[in-house]
């Protein structure tokens, strides 16, 4: 039995067309998992499936929806069509996030609105609608993304810290909720990870030296740091492990 594998399991990845979704994506289709791709851009999927379909040696089932998240209401018809076409979902990956660095004193409503959307609100709503299918099977994986900001504060993060922190009180209480249905519910928080989005922020040489130094490891994460987390939390490696957050931080949080 190998504990670690993930194949055949159908896992959802929202987010999946860019970033830390995609490179999720790409890693879970080369161990075989079977996927679901949720973003708001089409074009963008086909081209991640692309990839996973032509870099695999098996029949995986890979399957693309555009959807907007934030967009609730629409999400328990978006499990029904996963459910018709996939029959199952051991797997759902919470990755979809957005953050706006900005000054506390200057976060306007609609900033706050759409930073709690999309990281806190979406995610409960998604998990919901989920959890209900994964509660009549009688067993499921949930696993959010953190951060490590869920755990610290930082400058300029005051909406996202309180959106992550979030996260990870809704981890632990999924996670009792849900439990006498063998449905285990996990988060997942990183550092800084190098990504096209972060790369504007490390551009400015002060700021990368500053959040360097708060790193033990000396280095940022980069996106295949969170594979083994992923990987991990997504087999039955983790069958007795529900409502807990596995930091992928480099040290930082252990000051």
């Amino acid at each position: 039995m190998d504990l670690f594998s993930v194949k055949n399991k159908v896992i959802v990845i929202t987010g999946a067309s860019k970033g830390i979704g995609r490179s999720l994506a790409l890693f879970l289709g080369k161990l075989n998992a079977h996927l679901v791709l949720i973003g708001r851009n089409e074009s963008d999927l086909l081209e991640v499936k692309s990839s996973i379909v032509n870099d695999s040696n098996t029949k995986q089932k890979v399957m693309t929806i555009s959807q907007d998240i934030t967009a609730t209401e629409q999400l328990p018809y978006m499990v029904e069509h996963i459910l018709e076409e996939m029959g199952k979902i051991d797997v759902l990956i919470n990755n979809a996030g957005v953050n706006i660095p900005q000054k506390a004193e200057e976060v306007t409503v609609e900033e706050w609105d759409k930073i709690l959307d999309i990281n806190l609100k979406s995610t409960f709503f998604t998990s919901q609608a989920v959890g209900k299918h994964m509660r009549k099977q009688k067993n499921g994986k949930i696993i959010n993304m953190s951060s490590q900001m869920a755990l610290v504060g930082y400058y300029k993060r005051s909406a996202y810290c309180a959106s992550k922190g979030g996260i990870n009180q809704l981890t632990k209480a999924l996670a009792i909720e849900w439990a006498e249905d063998n449905i285990l519910v996990n988060s997942i928080a990183p550092t800084f990870i190098e990504t096209p989005f972060t790369e504007k922020m490390f551009a400015d040489p002060s700021f990368k030296e500053e959040v360097l130094s708060r790193i033990p490891l000396g280095r940022l994460a980069k996106e295949e740091d969170l594979f083994g987390a992923v990987v991990y939390l997504s087999s039955d490696a983790s069958n007795m492990v529900t409502g807990q957050t596995l930091v992928v931080d480099g040290g930082w949080t252990v000051w």
